[in-house]
């Protein structure tokens, strides 16, 4: 009996382990797009069995400093501040649209378009400085607003730098907006009790830049229409932009 009990808790605590994990996974891939900030029409999924997204790629925003390399032309390699809205002007083939793309995708277009100026072009994007080094934090916290996104900053720790959780705050039901790569907006859950209490600190999620960490008061029972009513009620076609109430 005893070895059927034992066996049964660890099942359990397995069980638990692969849960907190695939949360804490689904909300590593998440916010708005290079044309503006869409979110995904209502889906039939609730928040409790949301789908987790896959990590996402770092696409290319406003502000950042790219090096554009050309291995077989050095003559054409060169710096570039992404202008605000999102382009580049190159030499031979002039603006290139470069927000929205990750670096291995606009290498590709470089190349593809350099095809026509030169013999056999490979064109290599390296990212120098991310331009929008900031995040924003909202809802149930002590003070809401823009935080500032230091190297290695958590969701935790950037509630924390927005004042903590009000007693209001809803723990287990803390969301993460963050743009995909295909334009749109998606959110996932993140339990941060396990994460305040110390007991599962490793629970607690990397940010990007251009997050949004919302802490709710109630329990939010569609994950995709909450993501779709607060994108549209807070950031109305403006590219980029961080919500400022």
């Amino acid at each position: 009996m005893a070895h059927t009990e034992n066996n049964m808790s660890v099942r359990s605590g397995n069980h638990r382990r692969r849960t907190s994990l695939a949360v804490a996974l689904g909300a590593l891939a998440l916010l708005a797009g290079c044309t503006g900030l869409k979110a995904r029409g209502p889906q039939p999924s609730t928040l409790a069995r949301n789908p987790a997204p896959t990590p996402a790629e770092y696409v290319l925003n406003p502000g950042d400093v790219v090096s554009v390399k050309f291995y077989y032309n050095p003559e054409l390699n060169e710096d570039f501040v992404l202008r605000p809205d999102g382009k580049i002007t190159m030499q031979l083939i002039g603006e290139v649209p470069a927000a929205g793309r990750t670096p291995a995708q606009l290498s590709k277009e470089l190349t593809g378009l350099y095809k026509r100026e030169l013999v056999a072009p490979t064109v290599n994007v390296i990212v120098r400085k991310f331009g929008n080094q900031r995040i924003y934090v909202s809802g149930e916290v002590g003070k809401q607003g823009t935080v500032a996104l230091a190297q290695g900053m958590t969701l935790y720790q950037a509630i924390q730098k927005a004042g903590g959780l009000l007693d209001t705050a809803r723990r287990n039901q803390v969301l993460l907006i963050r743009r995909q790569p295909d334009g749109h907006a998606a959110g996932a859950a993140v339990d941060v009790r396990p994460i305040e209490s110390g007991e599962a600190p490793d629970l607690d999620v990397p940010l990007q830049p251009l997050d949004i960490v919302f802490v709710p008061k109630s329990e939010i029972a569609n994950v995709n229409v909450f993501v779709d009513q607060y994108i549209r009620k807070n950031l109305p076609q403006v590219p980029f932009a961080i919500p400022v109430f």
